[in-house]
């Protein structure tokens, strides 16, 4: 009984890892997709 509780704990582990990591790429491709074509650079004043 406490290895298939281990087992449910350590997938339960797993699963939410995975989800955070899906959000945190989620997050990046959503900054990137709103910073596309943004450059660090002052607009030059000709």
């Amino acid at each position: 009984m406490k290895r298939l509780l281990a087992m449910v704990a350590v997938a339960a582990g797993a699963l939410a890892v995975a989800k955070k990591m899906q959000d945190q790429q989620a997050e990046r491709d959503l900054w990137a997709e709103a910073t596309d074509g943004v450059t660090d650079q002052a607009p030059s004043s000709n």
